[in-house]
């Protein structure tokens, strides 16, 4: 850099620039690149110190754009090194250039090529709102509504169906509506408004709608804490009923707290004529507010949900002795409680017959919203605790000691580049790493970028170590520096960010494949995972032999009961394959300073070294034979999905009920069999949809299902101490109809639920029979006539089915499979499934010719 001229003065304070140190360092240059992110403050300074500098010694400076007035740096987004990089070489180009610049540049070209020829897949780990976030609720709106987004975590509502568009500053929440409603036939708008934001300046907002009598509910979140920059108390001191006189003053005209809990004294003083109702009713509260004149408000009064689990592990919040647990069998895998919660714990799970749904106890923060999902696989487990298993109850005795592994060496600073979820530990990763070289007097630096990460959004941490600490000359790994990955979610370690940072034969990646999944899932029941894909960019990104995958959150929750412990687990496999250049020595000391779950952080690395040397032994310990269900181990031939089906319609009703369904399966094999040689997709699919059919779920099965199967067992397995379970159901003949939407609402039953169940599921014999009361209603009705209409479906198939029409007919035999749901859901999917069969028989019987194929 001396030998050119080349010059850095690196700002330490960016306002104001001091006048004399730039212009010492100015004198004698020709140009001067200015490099910062976002708006340019420094350049702008710069030409203004040295704008009436002598003639003769002024140098030319550029920044964001360049002399011709193209953008080289761009305001928006974040620069890169290797952005910074090109516009280096770029700027020197014209006196300086040399093989090492050259075959620099050619390689951020090539990586650059490598991430747009197809190579990232199009599946991205979005900002999202946490488990049991109030906004999960309170963000919907009623059908024909729409709403306005502000400064807050309801501000990601935009990104979800939720009616809810365009955003202001802070302070300026629902003001655009001020000077849009004189000019559309939109009589109404609702405003998300944080109580955080309120305090702050979003009063003002309020004050100005009063004034300009536009017609507003404003939706007032009152979480109890600033959640969106992590959890600071609202300053002030303000309380509901504070809030609800001050929205009185203001001048709004009907004002609402809406509650998940009763939580107010008898004596509370409200505003007058104030009302409090269950959150329950906040879609009715809605459409009441919708209809009156100016201004209204609706105070939402539920604490955040990632300040519930702080102050919960910090002892300062109650903690019902209440979880929630899904009965997979029953469960129809519909969606709909996904739906109706928003919550990302819900999540899904494959079974032998289809994807159903779990919750993640790991990251339930206890909402409870998904119970109201209309299905009766709900159970709310009360009393007890979740099994956790000590490292101690694991049996380190008897195993032998671990190897050391070689570490890699430091002949040059050592890039891990550490990605996952927001609020999963990932930082803390990078802080472990970074205090356990300090412990060793090496030389490290932590970049952590977050964002919104702390939603479930993207976290990445980049890690440099050294061994002193001026070797290292940038925080960031640049382009193709990562030595390691240490992925500990899939999906965000194969984001373009990530890849970016691998190189073909120096990286190496230790990925956990657990297939995390993402907020689209809330919305989309049959949201498919690409994992091979996902798989197939990382090893690419690396090369082949590189790049390991194993399910790390599986095996750490199996071992600890937890999958906070994943993350640490991961750092303990990458360290023992040699690729983190520290002792284990000081990395566990690093865990016992930082003084959170140190035994259960300690316990996660050793077992996560233990998993790289002995992985049939940890496999073992993580999940018994004896505790995993049946259901989850997947048939792998066609013959076995037949037998499993027969076997299960055997228990359902009866042998001949089964004999039925096996006789309707041959004959499709036989037919496709002599037909299209060596081909049996539509005997594979007629095989799960008839069987799907005929196992329908009425009264008599979900008793059975909950009283003669393993899932007493499997509840007993995940919890300990006295329990009992209560239920969650909406039975056709006693249940009531709510008054807005016409649907049957769901009802808690007891532990002697379990009793009926039982007594029920030895009357299944009686069903279809005259004496089978449950059977006469329009549900079950509908279910019977479906299988005689599939039946006969499927003689028409086989009439007409030939080469040409043959993947159409696979279509139409998988129809049953999306009729999922109970009550009005299957009703509505079952409308929606009609619709596509009239247009897919219409293709069967008309397949297009050899020669429209040829063309398409």
């Amino acid at each position: 850099a001396a030998e050119i001229g080349f010059r850095l003065f690196k700002v330490a304070m960016s306002w104001p620039l001091e006048r004399d140190g730039i212009r010492q360092f100015a004198e004698g240059l020709e140009e001067i690149l200015v490099i910062e992110e976002k708006r340019a403050v420094i350049e702008n300074q710069f030409k203004e110190q040295l704008y009436n500098w002598r003639e003769d010694v002024r140098p030319r400076v550029i920044g964001k754009f360049d002399e011709n007035r193209n953008w080289i740096l761009p305001s928006s987004g974040e620069l890169t090194p290797a952005q910074i990089a090109r516009v280096i070489a770029q700027r020197i180009a014209r006196f300086h250039t040399s093989p090492r610049i050259a075959e620099r540049l050619a390689f951020l070209e090539a990586r650059e090529r490598h991430l747009g020829s197809g190579n990232v897949v199009p599946f991205s780990r979005t900002p999202y709102f946490c488990s049991g976030c109030p906004h999960n609720t309170s963000t919907k709106v009623p059908e024909g509504s729409r709403a306005l987004a502000g400064i807050g975590c309801h501000y990601l509502s935009q990104f979800m169906d939720r009616s809810t568009a365009t955003f202001t500053q802070m302070g300026g929440e629902g003001a655009p509506w001020i000077g849009q409603a004189p000019f559309t036939e939109t009589p109404h708008v609702f405003a998300n408004l944080g109580d955080g934001t309120y305090t702050h300046s979003g009063v003002l907002a309020i004050r100005a709608a009063v004034a300009a009598k536009v017609n507003i509910t404003y939706k007032l979140l009152f979480n109890d804490a600033v959640a969106m920059t992590g959890g600071q108390p609202v300053d002030g001191g303000l309380t509901v009923p504070a809030l609800t006189r001050q929205l009185a003053a203001e001048g709004v005209r009907r004002i609402i707290v809406v509650t998940d809990e009763p939580k107010y004294p008898p004596a509370a003083d409200f505003a007058p004529d104030t009302a409090v109702r269950h959150r329950d009713d906040l879609d009715a509260v809605q459409r009441e507010l919708r209809e009156v004149s100016g201004v209204t408000a609706i105070v939402y009064d539920q604490t955040c949900a990632a300040e519930k689990r702080r102050r919960r592990k910090r002892g300062r919040f109650p903690d019902p002795a209440k979880r929630v647990f899904i009965n997979d069998l029953v469960c129809e895998g519909c969606g709909d409680c996904s739906r109706t919660s928003n919550c990302l714990s819900v999540v899904p799970v494959e079974t032998e017959f289809g994807r159903k749904r779990a919750i993640d106890q790991s990251s339930c923060n206890k909402d409870f919203s998904c119970v109201e999902g209309f299905c009766p696989s709900f159970v709310t487990v009360h009393g007890g605790a979740l099994k956790q298993r000590k490292p101690a109850d694991l049996g380190n005795d008897g195993l032998p000691p671990l190897p050391e592994p070689t570490p890699p060496g430091l002949e040059e600073p050592y890039g891990i580049l550490v990605t996952g979820v927001g609020g999963t530990g990932v930082v803390t990763i990078g802080a472990l790493l970074g205090m356990a070289a300090h412990l060793e007097r090496k030389g490290c630096t932590v970049l952590d970028m977050t964002g919104l990460a702390q939603k479930g959004g993207a976290v990445f941490s980049h890690v440099r170590i050294a061994r002193k600490p001026e070797e290292i000359h940038a925080v960031r790994i640049a382009a193709g520096g990562a030595r390691l990955l240490l992925g500990c979610d899939l999906v965000v370690s194969a984001s373009p960010d990530a890849l970016s940072k691998l190189q073909p034969g120096r990286s190496r990646a230790i990925v956990n494949s657990h297939e995390t999944i993402t907020g689209d899932f809330t919305r989309n029941p049959d949201l498919v995972f690409p994992d091979r894909e996902l798989r197939r960019s990382i090893a690419e990104g690396t090369g082949t032999d590189s790049a390991e995958f194993f399910d790390g959150t599986r095996l750490a929750t199996g071992l600890f009961g937890d999958s906070i412990a994943s993350n640490l687990f991961m750092l303990g496999y990458a360290y023992q394959r040699g690729l983190v250049p520290l002792s284990s020595e000081a990395i566990e000391q690093a865990i016992v300073l930082n003084g959170v779950a140190v035994e259960l952080n300690k316990g996660a690395f050793h077992w996560g070294r233990r998993a790289a040397a002995d992985p049939a032994l940890v496999e073992a310990r993580a999940t018994p034979p004896s505790q995993i269900p049946q259901t989850h181990c997947l048939s792998e031939t066609l013959d076995e999905i037949i037998e499993r089906r027969i076997t299960y319609l055997t228990e359902y009703q009866d042998r001949a009920y089964a004999d039925r369904y096996a006789a309707i399966v041959r004959r499709v094999r036989e037919a496709e069999a002599t037909r299209l040689t060596g081909e049996a997709s539509l005997t594979r699919t007629v095989a799960r949809a008839l069987f799907k059919l005929m196992a329908y779920k009425d009264e008599y099965e979900v008793a059975r299902l909950y009283t003669q199967t393993d899932f007493l067992k499997r509840v007993a397995n995940r919890f300990e101490g006295p329990y009992e379970l209560h239920f969650h159901l909406a039975p056709p003949l006693l249940a009531e109809r709510d008054p807005l939407s016409g649907h049957l609402k769901k009802r808690t039953y007891g532990p002697w639920m379990l009793s009926v169940f039982r007594v029920l599921a030895k009357l299944r014999r009686v069903r279809g029979t005259p004496l089978d009361i449950f059977g006469r209603t329009e549900e079950r009705r509908t279910e019977r006539r479906l299988i005689a209409e599939y039946e006969m479906r499927i003689e028409e198939l086989l009439a007409h089915l030939k080469p040409a029409n043959h993947a159409v007919a696979v279509e139409l035999a998988a129809l049953p499979l999306e009729v999922r749901g109970f009550g009005h859901i299957k009703q509505a999917n079952l409308a929606r499934v009609k619709a596509k069969e009239a247009a897919l028989l219409a293709r069967f019987h008309s397949p297009p010719t050899p020669h429209a194929m040829a063309a398409e």
